[in-house]
């Protein structure tokens, strides 16, 4: 089973010790996060790890009271789907 942990500007998925998926974001000069980065193994895939990954930005982001500009095509396009992100996604 895989876990996910924050690190620094960063949420990191392990299982058995490796790292198999990650997902970057930085804040803006305004305060609002970018995600720039989302990275998921072959081993992962089909699985929804991407967008657990994802999902942990968004909670953060929620718990902080900041908004986030998903710059990342995988995240971006997750934005678009799920309306749930709505409170927390910065339209520019």
């Amino acid at each position: 089973m895989a876990n996910i942990e924050q690190q620094e500007q960063s949420f990191v998925m392990t299982e058995d010790g490796k790292e198999v998926g990650k997902v970057t974001y930085m804040p803006r000069e305004d305060g609002v996060w970018m995600i720039d980065h989302t990275f998921v193994a072959e081993s992962m895939r089909g699985q929804h790890a991407g967008e657990k990954l994802v999902g942990k930005v968004v909670e953060a982001a929620r718990e902080n009271g900041v908004k986030i500009d998903p710059v990342c095509p995988f995240a971006a396009a997750l934005f678009e789907r799920k309306e749930e992100y709505n409170d927390v996604w910065q339209r520019d």
